[in-house]
């Protein structure tokens, strides 16, 4: 840990670990264990529901995107009332709270609905104020603060990768109760960092400063910022109507239409399908050095068009993994026959690729256009794109069994085309505007 000078218009204790402050360590870890319990109960859920309480597939679906759609709806008004009332630390430590007390209640049958509930409102409270102090522990031109989301991002997937290989062996293989409770654990260690480590964390926004041109309940708005955050997040909730098919609709085709059984020592194994919820945080963690190298080898500058253009490629990607799907139904056929786990392997290399080029640099122009004053309500408000994203998800989910495979992959494969093509366009007008 070394002393360097002062982070640019952040006001921050210039003291760095690797060339970042010690803030982003922090954060990077409390999200790292709140994914780590969320991530858990994912993995789970469907297969809880339909094999421990006995639900069909199309309710489980339905539940699964309902609760998802909660769970990034509440973010929006979590980010209000952390603005206005709380402050980010308070209803960061008071979300942790409910989303432990929510994992631990669903070891329970009967509070399967109640729990849900709470980890869904606490999910609200905890992440906007939480995404937001990454941004604030540096300065508006930091040329740091764009790597240091994706940086908090391979954090937020790090638990993602070992929440299905914890809380789902435990869950498939001793118990789902087990599983359920590693994850409320999980939550509960992520408390304990930051509660420990305020002291590395930016100081509360003064909510009355603003250097923008509209007023709007005393805090001036820019207005082309506004609409341009806007319009982002219409076209994230394009890209994640097919992403969140992962943890959905891909999870059953792992468990119904994948050949996920191994040799080992001369003898045949099946790998649990929940490890393969592994494959995109593990990827994430992989591919994220590499990328963040590639750009800053490209010496592009951070700009909103060249960001804009970045979540494009982004989208396109995520297009391109679907198309993979649509492949591998039909080599699976109308019977069903179990496929190749590559198959799924490529989807999830393709997907991961342009989660990365959207949601660590969305997070970031979020960050950057928003006023200080409504930070965190402006980061709840990019967690609506994953809030509709969920909802669709979840409804378009129900008709897995009742349309054939390469028609709803090819469905699902259209709406990130489109996001890639309006981000596009969003970034040429950024550009002759400049």
């Amino acid at each position: 840990m070394t002393r360097a000078g002062t982070s640019d218009d952040a006001g921050v204790p210039a003291r760095t670990l690797f060339g970042h402050p010690p803030g982003l360590t922090v954060l990077f870890l409390t999200q790292m264990w709140a994914e780590f319990s969320f991530f858990g109960l994912q993995a789970l859920l469907v297969y809880y529901m339909t094999k421990h309480l006995g639900l069909s597939q199309a309710q489980s679906s339905v539940i699964y995107g309902t609760y998802g759609a909660a769970a990034f709806f509440s973010p929006f008004f979590g980010g209000l009332i952390a603005d206005r009332w709380l402050g980010r630390t308070v209803s960061v430590i008071i979300g942790g709270v409910m989303m432990m007390f929510g994992h631990f209640a669903m070891a329970f049958e009967s509070l399967l609905f109640p729990a849900l509930a709470l980890v869904a409102l606490g999910n609200g409270l905890f992440i906007p104020p939480l995404a937001t102090q990454v941004g604030s522990l540096y300065g508006d031109r930091d040329p740091r603060k764009a790597y240091a989301y994706s940086a908090y991002y391979m954090g937020i997937n790090l638990g993602g990768l070992l929440a299905p290989l914890v809380c789902g062996t435990l869950g498939e293989l001793y118990g789902w109760h087990w599983g359920f409770a590693a994850a409320g654990i999980g939550m509960g260690i992520g408390l304990v960092v930051y509660l420990s480590s305020l002291r590395w964390l930016p100081p509360e926004p003064d909510r009355k400063h603003s250097s923008t041109t509209r007023s709007i309940g005393g805090t001036r708005i820019d207005a082309a910022k506004l609409k341009t955050l806007f319009l982002l997040v219409a076209m994230v909730v394009l890209f994640r109507v097919g992403y969140e098919q992962s943890g959905n609709v891909i999870a059953l085709w792992v468990g119904d239409r994948t050949d996920r059984s191994i040799a080992l020592f001369g003898s045949s194994a099946m790998i649990p399908a929940t490890w393969f919820q592994s494959i995109n945080p593990l990827l994430i963690i992989l591919l994220t050095p590499v990328l963040i190298r590639f750009w800053r080898s490209r010496g592009v500058a951070e700009t909103v068009p060249n960001l804009l253009r970045r979540m494009s490629v982004g989208c396109v990607l995520a297009g391109m993994a679907m198309a993979v799907m649509v492949v591998a139904a039909s080599v699976s056929g109308p019977e069903g026959a179990r496929v190749s786990a590559w198959w799924t392997i490529g989807y999830f290399v393709l997907l991961t690729l342009g989660e990365l080029l959207v949601i660590p640099v969305g997070l970031t122009l979020v960050e950057t256009l928003s006023p200080a004053a409504f930070a965190a309500t402006a980061m709840g408000a990019w967690y609506i794109a994953k809030f509709l994203g969920s909802l669709l998800a979840g409804f378009m989910g129900a008709y897995w069994l009742t349309i054939p495979p390469s028609a709803f992959f090819a469905l699902g494969m259209v709406s990130p085309f489109i996001a890639a093509a309006s981000l596009y366009l969003m970034a040429s007008r950024r550009s002759a505007q400049s």
